[in-house]
């Protein structure tokens, strides 16, 4: 992927990961469009860091339709739309578990069933999806968390074949525990890693390695690779031990 001179359309982008991306996409030269579901939050983007904004709900059927009419030149879709709520499944909280698969899951492959015949007719055109690295170690408190980000990675892959003679790249940005407030809403761990490290990592693999298929910072490596590594139990049992 290039990384400077794209329309970039980026869901999930009023906070937190999202945001950060537009801004550093935005330095490097790049138009970048984002969404959510809050009007306030997207006028202060706007006004603050100019980057323009659609209040737009990725569990909309119908909320994506538009945005290739209206920015025509969009060549790169970054799915980032999600939440991420704990769930105590001796008492399961079905609704929880439906919003969070409409928006983490549904909500990439509406994005991307959206905009996949656009990016076809477009110059360098890139899809970004987002995962987690506990689609590859699951954190018992977020269970259907975890599930959306094991499905999206293997939709991922399943996409990037498909698409492998059009020209789209695909690529998965796979990050780990990040100080964002992404957990219910909560203040993040100060054991996490802090927001602008991820950031800084993630365009510095992006720029260095623009063929690449997994945007993997070093410390998702711990996550990402311990069933390669036959680590996963004891991963397993080290991640959820403070939980």
């Amino acid at each position: 992927m290039k990384t400077t001179g794209n329309t970039i359309f980026l869901t999930g982008g009023t906070s937190g990961i999202g945001l950060e991306l537009a801004r550093r996409f935005r330095d490097l030269g790049n138009t970048v469009i984002i969404s959510g579901r809050r009007k306030d939050l997207l006028d202060q983007i706007a006004t603050e860091d100019n980057i323009e904004g659609l209040v737009l709900d990725v569990a909309d059927p119908d909320a994506l339709s538009t945005v290739t009419t209206k920015y025509p030149d969009i060549n790169v879709l970054v799915t980032m739309a999600g939440i991420m709520r704990d769930e105590d499944l001796h008492t399961p909280d079905l609704a929880v578990a439906e919003e969070t698969i409409a928006i983490n899951l549904l909500g990439t492959i509406r994005a991307i069933a959206t905009f996949t015949p656009h990016l076809l007719q477009q110059p360098d055109a890139a899809i970004i999806t987002v995962s987690s690295g506990l689609a590859f170690v699951p954190l018992a408190l977020t269970p259907t968390y975890n599930a959306t980000k094991a499905a999206v990675h293997s939709y991922t892959q399943s996409l990037r074949l498909q698409l492998a003679d059009t020209g789209i790249q695909v690529i998965e940005l796979v990050p780990p525990a990040v100080q964002t407030n992404l957990l219910n809403g909560a203040d993040p761990d100060p054991t996490w890693m802090p927001l602008d490290e991820f950031t800084d990592e993630s365009i510095a693999l992006l720029q260095q390695h623009p063929d690449l298929e997994e945007v993997l910072v070093d410390r998702v490596h711990f996550l990402r690779a311990a069933e390669r590594e036959n680590r996963h139990a004891e991963a397993v049992a080290i991640l959820n031990s403070s939980h």
